[in-house]
């Protein structure tokens, strides 16, 4: 009887801190969860997805193959109402307009019914999720959130 009469006193408070650890948990834990998750979204493509998706990257990607006159791509997975994504427009902007090397980017919605084997390809679990592919069409860089054209840059700027 005394338990019950603490768990009614103090129930709702251990249920909030327990939320709270779980939400820290999450906050700092979050680029763990995200590799996890885009894992497992990796290995539930079928072969057939897989291999569109391939297919499409090397072919339009594949600098190196096509002789197109791109160092890198920059692949951005966003969505319609996502703020972040919004926030990123003008940074891809800049990354778009860069001299010093030459990026196509290529924002992809992840509404469109028409990217579900690039979500799946890439594993992709959050948005924004951008991707830098090398000259090859080899993913070199992978982020979720909010990253800077400064960042981009010398991320771009590293991978040579």
């Amino acid at each position: 009887m005394n338990r019950l009469k603490i768990l009614k006193k103090y129930g709702l408070l251990i249920l909030i801190i327990a939320a709270g650890l779980a939400l820290l948990f999450a906050v700092f834990k979050k680029d763990q969860l995200n590799e996890l998750i885009s894992r497992q979204i990796k290995n539930q493509a079928t072969a057939t997805e897989k291999f569109n998706a391939a297919n499409y990257v090397q072919e339009h990607f594949n600098y190196a193959e096509n002789k197109i006159d791109y160092d890198f791509s920059a692949l951005e997975f966003k969505s319609g109402g996502c703020t972040i994504c919004k926030q990123m427009e003008p940074e891809l902007e800049v990354i778009k307009n860069w001299d010093q090397k030459k990026v196509n980017v290529v924002v992809i919605q992840i509404m469109n019914p028409d990217s579900q084997e690039m979500m799946k390809y890439f594993g992709i679990s959050a948005v924004p999720t951008h991707i830098l592919l090398d000259k090859s069409g080899k993913e070199i860089f992978r982020k979720y959130g909010f990253i800077s054209a400064s960042e981009l840059q010398r991320q771009l700027l590293s991978s040579n």
